[in-house]
């Protein structure tokens, strides 16, 4: 062993710094803390309606996801009791309905943080509230296109592109549409722009440091669309995440 490796060795032995973990360690142990989020009738077919992703936090009886996955107030009831409901992986590899009620949520940031019933779930490790950082290694999980692919979690991978903000200035007033000239008022928040590609039904699912395993955003395909990118003639199709201290936030209010 050369002098440079000896001295490598012994800085990490020193810091207690572990290796990082690889891409296949991080699926295999986040896979168990991601959730379909929807709602559930015992007389519709399929009886679990798909909404978008969510996964376990704090004592693993809380859904974090967002805002707009959950299904609108003011939808024409159907025969039948309809519930909010997380859909969640068992130990034997099927799957089971949660009845779940919301508890929080914060419409501005577009987070939302429900209460399921039953066992609890394997809760993820949330990050510092100042852990993005631009150019890291990233992995986003959720079901994206829903059912139609089946409910067992996709990953992707990526980094931070950017740290930008919520708004994209526009040259005129008429490039604005009434929901994004709403929340401009509602005032403007960090978003992370991510180079990972993410699908409808992704919404709400975790943004993971593939280094650490720690979630450090909420993977958003709506709300910040129609708020950053309202102004564009052709959306880009970014992926984008709400920064996890808007979760920290809203988790102290749950």
């Amino acid at each position: 062993m050369d002098r440079r490796t000896w001295l490598l060795t012994g800085a990490c032995v020193m810091s207690g710094a572990a290796p990082a973990a690889s891409l296949v360690d991080l699926i295999a142990s986040m896979k168990p803390s991601v959730c379909a989020v929807g709602t559930f009738n015992a007389l519709d077919s399929p009886r679990f309606g798909f909404r978008g992703s969510g996964f376990f936090v704090g004592n693993g009886s809380l859904v974090a996801t967002c805002w707009h996955v959950l299904p609108e107030a003011k939808a024409e009831p159907r025969p039948g009791v309809t519930s909010l409901a997380v859909l969640v992986a068992t130990a034997d590899g099927t799957t089971e309905v949660r009845e779940a009620e919301l508890v929080a949520s914060q419409r501005a940031h577009d987070l939302a943080v429900l209460r399921i019933k039953g066992l609890p779930g394997t809760p993820v490790n949330l990050a510092a509230a100042s852990a993005p950082r631009e150019g890291m290694e990233v992995a986003l999980m959720g079901f994206p296109i829903g059912g139609v692919l089946g409910f067992r979690p996709v990953t992707h991978r990526g980094i931070v592109a950017s740290i930008v903000a919520s708004a994209l200035p526009t040259q005129s007033s008429r490039q604005l549409n009434e929901g994004a000239v709403a929340r401009l008022r509602e005032g403007s928040f960090e978003l992370l722009q991510l180079d990972a590609t993410a699908y409808p039904g992704n919404s709400g699912g975790p943004l993971f440091d593939a280094e650490t395993q720690q979630v450090i955003g909420v993977v958003n395909m709506v709300l910040v669309k129609n708020n950053r990118e309202s102004a564009l003639s052709q959306p880009t199709g970014i992926t984008y995440a709400v920064p996890v201290r808007y979760l920290r936030e809203l988790l102290a209010r749950a």
